[in-house]
């Protein structure tokens, strides 16, 4: 087959296999767009699910979505290791852009980016020398006595208030996408929910859409505890053989090419219905297949070479960030789980391990922060990367 044909390589095709078999949450979020932008109440999105389901790219498309519908929207990837203020502060900035095209009052706009600069400023410590200084590129002054006050959570509701409001004026509304949700700072968790708080009790036109791991809904629970009830929660997991076939047969088609139902076993089997692994074993079985269509023998010759690019890429990046203690920590979860996607019980890898369950907090909670595991119930953990205790497993010791 063609490699330069390849409709699984990245940024090829319509609809990428992370897309298959999302119909319903697309339904969902165009809902939520209409009933918005009518002024009708709708809570905040968060999805959850493990690596490689497709959350990034989902959260891609429902951006996509709020912009033909003519709605400000803004994106962010929340890291554990830096303040919301900044690029929250972006991701309105275009957010207002979007919006300033069709308000018919430019002072109304420039009232809500001074706001904005104020809000973005306030992350500057008060000692920093000028030259160190961030200056968010906004072209107004900035407001005075309006979300500066240099606490976040006042800060960011009063925000929110006036971007929304802007929003309104236009009778449309403003997306928020946050990736990584899990990864924002305590204080920015607190925040955010209360800010979201505010909106739902005002239906003001702006929502937020967050993408994280499966502990998402308890990291916000105990930020808020009235949190269950202002985000809708939906898990994105792995596809189902009909949507992982789909996934595979419509690229393909597109290009005129076909593949046999053997082979689609086989990458089923491969790949276990994670998209991000579906697109990796398909891509390398049509680069290995000569002749159309693909056959399972095309799929055996491949998946070597998907495993090594699985094994560099997807999971070997994400153990090279991992200590020694991190990575005794996960080998026992992964000998405890015979390399399924299981979760395995804190008190059988200190059992496993020979160690008191105290003496090896701060290596579980290290590899939490890192995103690496979660805690998948009181007292068990789990892997965040489908199929990694199996990786594990396949490499020798370190």
């Amino acid at each position: 087959m063609d490699p330069i044909r390849n409709p699984f390589a990245p940024g090829a095709g319509q609809r990428p296999p992370e897309l298959a078999g999302r119909e319903r949450e697309l339904t969902a979020f165009e809902v939520v767009l209409q009933r918005v932008a009518r002024g009708r109440p709708e809570r905040s999105l968060v999805l959850t699910g493990l690596r490689g389901v497709g959350k990034t790219v989902l959260l891609g498309e429902l951006r996509s979505m709020a912009v033909k519908h003519k709605w400000g929207a803004g994106k962010i990837e929340a890291r554990p290791d830096a303040e919301l203020r900044r690029p929250l502060s972006a991701a309105l900035h275009r957010a207002i852009r979007d919006l300033a095209v069709r308000h018919r009052a430019p002072d109304r706009v420039e009232e809500v980016l001074g706001v904005l600069k104020a809000f973005a400023l306030r992350s500057n410590k008060a000692d920093a020398k000028l030259r160190d200084r961030w200056q968010p590129g906004i072209d107004v002054p900035a407001a005075q006595g309006r979300a500066d006050s240099g606490d976040i959570e006042i800060d960011l509701v009063e925000l929110f208030t006036d971007v929304a409001e802007l929003a309104a004026d236009v009778g449309t509304g403003v997306a928020l996408l946050i990736d990584e949700i899990q990864d924002l700072q305590a204080d920015d968790v607190s925040a955010l929910c209360a800010a979201c708080h505010e909106l739902s009790q005002s239906g003001a036109p702006l929502v937020v859409v967050g993408a994280g791991l499966p502990h998402v809904p308890a990291v916000l629970s105990a930020s808020k505890s009235y949190s269950e009830r202002l985000f809708r929660y939906v898990r994105i997991d792995r596809l189902n053989r009909e949507e992982a076939d789909r996934a595979v047969l419509a690229p393909i088609e597109r290009e005129d090419a076909g593949i046999e139902p053997e082979a689609l076993d086989a990458l089923f089997d491969a790949s276990g219905g994670y998209p991000y692994f579906i697109q990796a074993y398909a891509k390398a079985a049509w680069d290995a297949a000569p002749d159309d269509p693909i056959t399972v023998q095309d799929v055996q010759v491949a998946a070597p070479e998907a495993e090594q690019e699985l094994a560099v890429g997807f999971f070997g990046s994400r153990y090279e960030r991992a200590t020694p203690a991190e990575r005794e920590y996960l080998r026992a979860m992964a000998e405890l789980t015979q390399g399924r996607d299981e979760s395995a019980g804190t008190s059988d890898v200190a059992v496993y391990l020979g160690r008191k369950p105290s003496s090896l907090s701060p290596a579980r909670d290290s590899l939490m922060k890192k995103g690496l595991v979660y805690s998948a119930e009181r007292g068990h953990i789990a892997f965040t990367v489908p199929h990694f205790g199996h990786y594990l497993l396949s490499r020798a010791v370190d």
